[in-house]
């Protein structure tokens, strides 16, 4: 761990060398691509930089207790080599957890797709409530969203609703949050007030480059049509909406929030690269699920992760055990505590995975 951590820090170095070079500086290419590599490597860098200093006073403080001292400076001595000690081996965790494989679409962009699924107009208002959840969650961590679609439903809700997030760490925080979604509540519709069971899904895609995913022209059909509201209401009388085809696939992607033609198209295929690529990556991952299961999960939409109980004013994430008596906060965007609980869990199962293989 000690050589891998310092070929780091020499590297960060170098880098900290190049980036002060006048011919990078006058290579806009160069000095993004060294000003990304090293902030990838800055929380290591640092998290090493403090292990030195600690393991120095720890030496140091363990050397002291080889000299004469009165009882007073000895109990002092022990109780600073207990706390460096503590220090350390936390230093080393979290190191241990800095170097494990990064998933190189942390950092990206998200495309999320939701939708109402079983339990028809109760299912869309639930999407509707979803949305509105990712929507606070990213202005609380200062990240822009962009609809990007919406099919409404006659109540208000959306059948299905389709924006994309952009900010640092995105797809880092959201991604665990792919699946059904299941609430439990007394419908709007129901005058019994009998509690329903209605799900919708959710799908979290990272951005895609073209570079990533090339799509040619004679390989989709582009569609145009008339952008409408919910129940046929506000049509657009020119038609900017977009429906873009993927031939040979048969993957679709639709975008009508747009302010041209021009700009949908260009929104429907950033979401149909992302399809695509989301595709490729889940069969991927389809290949290793008998070798490697995971609690967090693959990310199938199929898969139920959440429930959403409004009597009981509880939210239930079933792939880690973890209940919140907090249903409005969380709907309202307080969601930290259930995504770092999901990221830690991914973590420590990345790390015993490391572990079994170093063994």
């Amino acid at each position: 761990m000690l050589d891998r951590l310092q070929a780091l820090a020499d590297r960060y170095e170098k880098l900290s060398e190049l980036l002060c070079d006048p011919d990078v500086a006058a290579d806009p290419k160069r000095l993004r691509d060294y000003s990304k590599e090293q902030s990838d490597l800055q929380d290591a860098y640092a998290a090493f930089t403090e292990y030195k200093q600690v393991s120095a006073q720890l030496d140091d403080a363990k050397a002291m207790q080889g000299e004469k001292l009165d009882d007073e400076l000895r109990e002092m001595v022990k109780l600073e080599i207990e706390e460096l000690t503590e220090r350390k081996e936390a230093l080393e965790e979290r190191i241990r957890l800095l170097l494990l494989p990064k998933d190189p679409n942390d950092d990206k962009n998200v495309i999320v797709e939701i939708r109402g699924a079983a339990g028809g107009d109760e299912a869309a208002l639930f999407a509707s409530d979803l949305y509105r959840m990712y929507t606070k969650y990213a202005d609380a961590q200062g990240w822009r969203v962009e609809l990007m679609d919406a099919n409404e439903s006659d109540l208000g809700g959306f059948k299905e609703v389709t924006f994309m997030v952009s900010g640092k760490g995105a797809y880092s925080k959201l991604k665990f949050e792919s699946g059904a979604h299941r609430v439990q509540r007394v419908p709007v519709t129901e005058s019994g007030g009998r509690i329903h069971t209605s799900t919708s899904t959710v799908a979290v895609m990272p951005e895609v480059e073209e570079l990533e995913v090339e799509i040619l022209d004679k390989d989709i059909r582009v569609d145009t049509f008339c952008s409408s509201g919910a129940g046929g209401q506000s049509v657009n009388t020119t038609k900017s909406a977009v429906r873009v085809t993927h031939i040979p696939t048969g993957i679709m992607a639709t975008c009508q929030d747009g302010k041209s033609q021009n700009d949908n198209k260009a929104k429907a295929l950033q979401v149909l690269r992302a399809r695509i690529y989301d595709i490729k990556r889940q069969e991927e991952e389809a290949k290793y699920a008998g070798e490697r299961k995971s609690k967090v999960g693959t990310g199938d939409r199929s898969e139920r992760i959440r429930t959403y109980n409004f009597p009981q004013s509880r939210v239930t994430d079933h792939r880690v055990g973890l209940t919140l008596h907090k249903l409005d906060s969380v709907l309202n965007g307080d969601m930290e505590e259930i995504i770092n609980t999901l990221t830690l869990t991914a973590q420590a199962e990345l790390l015993e995975r490391e572990n079994q293989l170093q063994v």
